[in-house]
């Protein structure tokens, strides 16, 4: 038979096209008509404020979060500028009407100067987060407290925890997938050597990283240090979290998952009879997909899915893409070992795995297009966010797989119908032999006969290798399952990398809160002016008043009192006072020092934090003479 290339046509060219402007055109409709919202722990505000300066020390501090969190006594430390402990090491939810606010008393008595707040919580999605800002009390000062440079979640133990996350992905779809190719594909593969062991391998893999998790999720989420793995007194506490259960869940539904494998190589695998296998492929089906969206769901309701928009329309869809991913790619990874370390496949098989891998990928599409609006929402999230960039890469590799997944269809329409004419002469030449020691009617010998089988079983295999080998379209075929399997293991890779990545949405809307609270720098000195009449002689004027650098603070204040000729004008008594009306600041009362007629001064004017601020003058230009007048001054 002579080989030639698969030739393309313009039909998948055009469904091709069509597919991706269809998800372009309803991914855009979905994040034009997106609001706002957030599916990972932000911090949203603190009081004190991020570099406020105030007159004197609070009796707590209060962090505001965009979404539930977890936190223990020691979650939030406040440190004096000493490195002493400000706090009482007792964190309260101060959580109300949808709130999520935490806060810890700190001790009295607390000296002047600069103090840093540090944080660390669980989010609803099991990631960890963490930060840390400075307020001062009094003035600012200097500090012997570093802010940590690493991230919570980061170092050895979080580069060890993403591999084990990794694996678990690995192991899920080699289980899940091989086995649903084996039920709907092929089912003489469960009699084959190579895959059982795939599958096994699967099992494993996974049953080993969830341990692994399980022993690291402690100090992923508190200390950081590997040291605290071997540390059995946090794992109650894991044991309790929302991951530490699903981690456990896994664990049981792994438990059965073996019962379904050993069922599945043999019992299944040593049936004969057509009817019963029948039935219990159909019981193998039902129970193996309940075993496995069960451990799907370990992952959806611990992870992204279970938090922000649409949590119980979120969690299924994210099942159903996790299940959709692992027929995909764990059947391609079935596909690749048989087509290496077994017999030629039949074309039934390669027939239906190539209907359940279209179905995979529709499924997914459609699924992963609902997860992108749900964790983009934007299109400058889309773009301009870490998440956004790796979601646009996934796409990019899942593009690559198709393409690469059209090429393996047309080496598998040529390589089925060779695969059946190897099969067909295999089975006469069988029943040949077998007609030719019937008619030899001969007595052989027992040993010498098992000998002469196994040479004959030996010389066989060798003869199909070579065969296999040397077959043209198998070769393609291999080539191309390859090169998908390779694109399939990069693209989990960049899956695990997402999964623990903030979303574009949440980091969108911290960087427009922090671009909002930024205080814009001023270009200098601010300057307001105030007319003023106290209705007494030379009772009119205007005051004229500067605060530089206007930032929140010590400032340096002037006041002139100037006469409607611009001439300095000497009032008895001048008093003045600030107040932030939006956080009930106020009023802080300020009285300045004479330095000549019309001129009063202050240094050092503190101003807690910034925002609009209102500031009144109060003018005596008698002694019953007096008017109070007020403007408001932006304070960066």
């Amino acid at each position: 038979m002579t080989a030639t290339a698969p030739r393309f046509g313009r039909f998948p060219v055009r469904v091709l096209l069509a597919v991706t402007v269809l998800a372009g055109t309803l991914l855009g409709a979905l994040l034009a008509g997106a609001s706002p919202a957030a599916a990972h722990a932000a911090l949203t505000g603190s009081n004190p404020k991020d570099g406020a300066v105030v007159a004197t020390a609070p009796k707590e501090v209060t962090l505001t979060f965009s979404e539930q969190i977890a936190m223990g006594d020691d979650s939030i430390r406040v440190l004096e500028p000493s490195g002493k402990r400000a706090d009482t090491a007792e964190v309260r939810d101060l959580g109300t009407g949808g709130t999520v606010a935490y806060g810890v008393a700190l001790h009295s008595g607390l000296p002047d100067g600069t103090y840093t707040v540090a944080w660390q919580a669980v989010s609803a999605d099991s990631h960890p987060v963490s930060g840390a800002f400075t307020f001062s009390v009094g003035a600012p000062s200097s500090t012997t407290v570093a802010l940590p440079d690493e991230q919570a979640g980061g170092g050895l133990v979080g580069f060890l925890y993403g591999v084990a996350r990794y694996v678990a992905y690995s192991g899920f779809v080699l289980l899940a997938g091989g086995a649903a190719f084996v039920l709907l594909c092929w089912h003489r593969g469960a009699a084959v050597r190579p895959v059982q062991r795939l599958v096994v391998h699967g099992w494993v893999a996974m049953t080993a990283s969830t341990l692994a998790m399980l022993l690291l999720r402690g100090p992923y989420t508190t200390s950081g240090s590997l040291g605290d793995v071997l540390d059995l007194g946090a794992l109650p506490a894991v044991l309790e979290s929302k991951t530490g259960a699903a981690l456990v869940s896994r664990l049981l539904l792994l438990g059965a998952a073996a019962l379904f494998v050993a069922v599945l190589f043999g019992a299944f695998a040593k049936r004969e009879d057509g009817a019963e296998k029948k039935d219990l492929t159909f019981g193998l089906a039902i129970g193996g997909s309940v075993v496995a969206a069960g451990i799907a769901a370990t992952w959806a309701l611990s992870e992204h899915a279970s938090t922000g928009i649409q949590p119980s329309v979120a969690m299924p869809v994210d099942v159903l893409h996790l299940l959709a991913v692992a027929v995909w790619l764990g059947g391609l990874a079935t596909l690749l070992t048989a087509l290496y370390r077994s017999a030629a496949v039949e074309r039934r098989a390669v027939r239906r795995f190539s209907t359940v891998a279209f179905v995979s990928v529709v499924v997914l599409a459609a699924t992963g297009l609902y997860q992108s609006w749900r964790q983009v929402g934007s299109w400058s999230a889309l773009t301009g966010t870490t998440y956004g960039r790796l979601l646009l890469l996934k796409v990019g590799l899942v593009a690559v797989m198709v393409g690469v997944a059209w090429i393996s269809r047309r080496w598998t329409a040529q390589l089925a119908e060779v695969a059946e004419a190897e099969e067909a002469t295999e089975v006469a030449g069988a029943e040949e032999a077998e007609e030719k020691d019937k008619d030899a009617g001969t007595s052989v010998d027992p040993a010498r006969e098992a000998q002469l089988a196994r040479q004959k079983a030996a010389v066989a295999t060798a003869e199909r290798k070579r065969n296999r080998d040397a077959d043209h379209e198998r070769s393609g075929l291999r080539r191309s399952v390859l090169a998908e399997t390779g694109v399939a293991v990069v693209l989990l890779a960049v899956t695990t990398v997402l999964t623990s990545t903030e979303p574009g949405r949440t980091e969108e809307t911290a960087k427009a809160g922090n671009a909002q609270a930024a205080p814009a720098a001023p270009a200098g000195p601010t300057e307001i002016r105030m007319p003023f009449d106290t209705g007494g002689p030379k009772g009119k004027g205007t005051v004229r008043l500067t605060l530089d650098p206007a930032l929140s603070g010590a400032n340096d204040m002037h006041v002139w009192i100037e006469s409607p000729d611009g001439k300095a004008l000497d009032a008895p008594e001048v008093k003045i006072s600030f107040t932030l009306k939006a956080k009930e600041i106020g009023p802080l009362p300020i009285t300045p020092d004479r330095i000549t007629a019309g001129h009063w001064t202050a240094s050092a004017v503190q101003i807690p934090m910034p925002g609009d601020w209102q500031v009144k003058v109060t003018v005596r230009t008698s002694d019953i003479d007096q008017t109070t007048i007020d403007k408001n001054i932006k304070i960066g």
